[in-house]
């Protein structure tokens, strides 16, 4: 399963609790693919750590402007 990459602009026009439902299922999805790779997997989408860790940084960055 590929992780669609979301831009900021599709974050910021989402409600408080949406974002903090998909930070959360994004946050549960990385620590699944670093459980695979900490256990000498491989994992099927070599990109998906650096996109998942890409994508959270980006709703942080959301959540923190939407706090000012």
């Amino acid at each position: 399963m590929l992780v669609e990459e979301m831009k900021a602009k599709s974050i910021r026009k989402m409600n408080k609790e949406e974002i903090h439902n998909k930070f959360a299922e994004l946050r549960e999805e990385l620590m699944r693919e670093r459980g695979i790779s900490a256990m000498g997997g491989a994992p099927p989408s070599p990109g998906k750590i650096e996109s998942l860790r890409r994508q959270l940084a980006r709703m942080e960055t959301v959540m923190r402007e939407s706090e000012k």
